[in-house]
């Protein structure tokens, strides 16, 4: 062999090293400009730590789908179940048999089209009435996964990332079936479209339309979409359309009222509760409004104790929770609530009306 051929092949292997190594620079540049770099690390974890609970192998799953990994819920780590919902038995039995038990036992329902599974529920009514927690329970009935759309993750800067994050909760919830897509105040996403809707999330509703039909074609998939709105009338009517089943959680009467007092005081330390009568005087209040009141009541035995130290005393704890607590709770929060609304009036009500309201009080 020549000088010149020595000379030569050792060009070629300077020049393949050379290009090796701007291929790897160029890779490993690529990787630090990736937009979900961070999120496909924490999610790669994720989907690791979630096929563990799960009992099941890791699964096949793409970029996008990694990033929707994190908000996967294992229904074995939700603590909310139906017997935690106080009232709505009959809204609690309707979901029983038309989403649970298709999830539980897909055996029931595969004999003819009539008795394939719910594929879009949604649950609407006021704030405070529980619709999130049902969706929980829901989830946690049924050993369904939960997954929790959420359109800060869908969004994107970097154009058709959007629509491939919404791909990648319908293929991550089949293959993790059965799954629940959970999406709060889908109104805020599915809402009316508009002229003056920005392209990226006309083209986000459009892709989550055409992907909700295409695996509602599927009887077999257990695969549901599960949303929560306080404004029905906002969603877009292809939207309602494609909800075979709407559940209205209306704000609760007496009845209803002393049986979500009885689950929130459930394990409390607590004394001569009147659940009858103290329901009654909380006529118009959600359950979570109840909640507030109940978490208010539960401040005075600590007030009381921190008192009794002031003057010298040990005292063992906090005394239980009486009616007499519950009763200013009330009576504080029914306070509260007539200054938030007379303050909202104030700000309603036209400069004119305000200053003709001050002339007639000077008058009177």
């Amino acid at each position: 062999m020549g000088a010149s051929e020595t000379r030569f092949i050792q060009e070629l292997v300077l020049y393949a090293a050379s290009a090796a190594l701007s291929c790897l620079v160029l890779f490993a540049g690529l990787r630090q400009l990736d937009p979900n770099r961070a999120a496909s690390k924490k999610a790669l974890e994720q989907k690791k730590e979630i096929a563990k609970r799960l009992g099941r192998p890791m699964i096949q799953t793409n970029q996008y789908e990694d990033v929707i990994a994190c908000d996967v819920i294992n229904p074995e780590h939700i603590d909310v179940e139906f017997e935690s919902i106080g009232g709505l038995e009959n809204i609690k039995e309707a979901l029983f048999e038309l989403v649970i038990l298709p999830l539980r036992r897909p055996d029931l329902f595969t004999h003819g089209k009539l008795l394939s599974p719910q594929k879009g529920v949604l649950l609407y009514g006021p704030p405070g009435t529980g619709k999130t927690m049902l969706a929980k329970a829901i989830a946690k009935e049924s050993g369904a996964v939960f997954i929790n759309v959420r359109i800060s993750n869908l969004m994107s800067k970097w154009f058709g990332d959007a629509q491939k994050l919404v791909a990648a909760v319908f293929s991550l919830a089949y293959k993790l079936q059965p799954a629940i897509i959970f999406v709060d105040e889908v109104d805020s996403f599915l809402g009316q479209r508009r002229t003056t809707d920005h392209e990226a999330l006309t083209n986000m509703k459009t892709e989550f339309m055409s992907l909700w039909d295409g695996f509602t074609t599927d009887q077999n998939a257990r695969v549901m979409v599960l949303a929560a709105t306080n404004r029905p009338s906002e969603l877009d009517e292809a939207i309602l359309r494609r909800f075979t089943q709407a559940f209205e959680i209306g704000m609760p009467d007496q009845s209803e009222r002393a049986k979500i007092l009885k689950v929130i005081l459930k394990g409390e330390r607590a004394e001569d509760i009147d659940y009858e009568y103290i329901a009654s005087l909380c006529d118009g209040f959600t359950g979570s409004d109840i909640l507030e009141v109940c978490k208010q009541a539960a401040y005075f035995p600590v007030r009381d104790l921190l008192q009794d130290e002031k003057k010298g005393k040990q005292p063992n704890g906090p005394r239980a929770l009486t009616q007499s607590d519950l009763l200013n709770a009330l009576a504080a929060s029914r306070k509260a609530k007539r200054a938030t609304s007379e303050y909202r009036f104030s700000l309603q009500s036209p400069p004119w009306s305000r200053h003709r309201e001050q002339d007639d009080d000077q008058e009177l």
